[in-house]
């Protein structure tokens, strides 16, 4: 017959249960990026939200993933799928606006220490 086994679209709840741990960590560290680069003491410019955008969506995309995977429906392997797809799309906005930022900060401290000329 081509109906399928409803057990066969199910993921193991321990399988998911190890990627609510791994999203749950990583989103941990994100938010702790944020944190810590707000309450750095060097004032912020405009061009910082060129880093800060890209890194709040991804963490918002994370905590979307985290949101999905907690949900018990999540055991079914096309939610628990498009969960992964959501929280890897967070981790690559994160990355890539965490890359920005100490883009951003090697420019500013290379542009501030250059010697005067004269």
């Amino acid at each position: 017959m081509d109906e399928q086994d409803p057990k066969e679209d199910l993921i193991e709840p321990v399988f998911r249960n190890g990627t609510v741990t791994t999203v749950g960590i990583l989103l941990a560290f994100s938010l702790g990026f944020i944190t810590h680069w707000a309450a750095n003491p060097i004032p912020w410019q405009t061009y910082h939200l060129l880093a800060v955008v890209p890194i709040l969506i991804g963490i918002a995309l994370q905590m979307r993933a985290l949101s999905i995977l907690l949900d018990v429906q999540s055991l079914q392997r096309r939610i628990y799928e498009r969960a992964n797809r959501i929280f890897i799309a967070g981790l690559i906005f994160t990355a890539s606006g965490v890359g920005l930022a100490i883009l951003l900060d090697v420019f500013e401290v290379a542009g501030k220490s250059a010697l005067p000329s004269g």
